[in-house]
């Protein structure tokens, strides 16, 4: 019988064993928004494709994560949506506990939405009292967003700055709390003085949540939105 005790504790440690690594948390973060190549998530986490092999081996072997063949590369995706709420509870117990984590967090200085829950935002972004911009790569939006969300990736802010409205308050989300491309959005809206806020959530807490997220891409969900007749549309 201990045989068998020891057993089951030793088959969940080889999921927590996992884990147990910054870069393999960084990948299944990366993995939470959307299915990527090896050396797509390479590029993404910054490090080299034989380290990033390596790291989605012991995440594989863990049950976290499967892939499949497309061509010449292989694909990587969560083995389940439970390991990106797990993600969210390990680091969310990381933040309750460890203070060196929310020195961090305090850090970054955020200007973040206050005292507008996530009901009122949907809301305000259905009626067009707002807008919500998905600052994450064109692909992750497409897999899924925000309802109401428009995509407006980092990359091109600068250049359709132009066609943000500036009347009303626009409220920016990326990856979750430890990505910091809302953080730089909002950095660049708020020096041509827009009202601009960041939105700690991403998809993966509102999905976990149980709130309405949208795939794919449309009219209403493409690069360099504009506010027109009281709603926020594609530039002509």
């Amino acid at each position: 019988m201990r045989a068998l005790v020891d057993h089951l504790y030793n088959q969940v440690s080889r999921m927590a064993g996992a884990l147990a690594s910054p870069k393999r948390l960084q990948l299944i973060e990366l993995l939470c928004q959307c299915e990527r190549s090896v050396e797509t998530l390479a590029d993404q986490a910054r490090i080299s494709v034989k380290l990033t092999s390596a790291h989605l081996k012991v995440l594989r072997i863990g049950g976290l994560v499967e892939s499949r063949k497309e061509g010449k590369y292989v694909i990587y995706r969560l083995a389940s949506p439970a390991v990106s709420h797990a993600w969210i509870n390990i680091r969310s117990l990381a933040r309750e506990r460890l203070a060196e984590l929310q020195m961090a967090m305090q850090k970054a200085g955020r200007a973040e939405l206050r005292g507008v829950d996530r009901e009122t935002i949907l809301r305000k972004a259905r009626t067009g009292e707002i807008l919500i911009l998905d600052v994450r790569p064109e692909e992750e939006f497409s897999a899924a967003h925000l309802k109401y969300a428009r995509s407006l990736p980092l990359a091109q802010i600068r250049k359709h700055l132009k066609n943000i409205p500036r009347d009303i308050p626009i409220v920016a989300y990326c990856r979750g709390p430890f990505c910091m491309m809302a953080s730089q959005a909002v950095g660049l809206m708020r020096e041509r003085g827009m009202r601009a806020f960041e939105l700690e959530d991403g998809v993966m807490e509102w999905q976990a949540l149980g709130l309405p997220v949208e795939s794919g891409l449309n009219a209403e969900g493409s690069a360099g939105t504009r506010r027109k007749g009281g709603r926020a549309t594609s530039p002509a």
